[in-house]
């Protein structure tokens, strides 16, 4: 662990997390907002869902932690959305046990802290057109998942504002020509994709009324400025 400690914001998901640090990725994109004000980590899993991911909670968010994230990023649905298939090689969850796998994952997270918030985000939708595999991902679907994830976390905003969901099935589709400019293979996002994911990040953070604030307004920057000629930085101030 390096010093001064930061705020942790931890982005938790399948591969629409993992590949997001990569060229013009949407969590890239948060931790150059977020610089010298809080530490962006990923913890992104290609290819898993929901029920995946509730084997190793325990793991990736230890209770006993010294530093709890202030607040984490969930995206689970994608994978979970996939069509069934008989010989089981499908990563397929049950549109009752995704909510449920969801609502352990919010639930443990929250836990985590009085302090520690939630967001999650919805499932995307899908190009069909552009897939290798159409019949295993559908629009439909990726629509049913993604409303079946607000209406989860709508219930547990509804006691608990730590927690917020961003409707990413909807905010894909206000781009002119979504299905083309913003998915590079159906499902992953392209740069500009990733512009629109991190400006609905930021919105909610700004919006929502956490105390203390995560809002990149409200966050200390770590250390002065430097002003030439160079002085003697003052380690006591942050």
């Amino acid at each position: 662990m390096t010093g001064p400690v930061r705020p942790v914001i931890v982005l938790f998901g399948s591969s629409i997390v993992q590949y997001s640090f990569g060229n013009g990725g949407w969590g890239a994109k948060l931790a150059d907002i977020y610089s010298r004000q809080a530490d962006v980590v990923l913890r992104g899993y290609e290819g898993w869902n929901s029920m995946q991911a509730c084997q190793v909670l325990a793991t990736v968010f230890p209770e006993d932690a010294v530093v709890q994230p202030s607040l984490v990023i969930v995206y689970f649905g994608g994978n979970d959305s996939c069509t069934p298939l008989p010989d089981g090689w499908s990563p397929h969850v049950d549109l009752p046990e995704y909510v449920e796998n969801m609502r352990r994952i919010g639930l443990h997270i929250r836990n985590l802290s009085e302090t520690t918030r939630v967001i999650f985000l919805s499932c995307p939708p899908v190009n069909e057109n552009m897939l290798e595999e159409p019949a295993l991902r559908t629009y439909e679907a990726c629509r049913d998942y993604s409303n079946a994830c607000i209406e989860m976390c709508d219930e547990l905003s509804h006691t608990d504002p730590s927690f917020r969901v961003i409707d990413l099935f909807n905010a894909i589709q206000q781009h002119h020509d979504w299905a083309h400019t913003l998915l590079v293979d159906g499902v992953h996002f392209s740069p500009v994709a990733s512009d629109i994911v991190a400006a609905e990040i930021v919105r909610v953070i700004n919006e929502a009324d956490w105390e203390p604030s995560l809002s990149v307004g409200d966050l200390p920057t770590e250390f002065e400025e430097v002003v030439y000629p160079i002085q003697p930085i003052d380690p006591t101030i942050v």
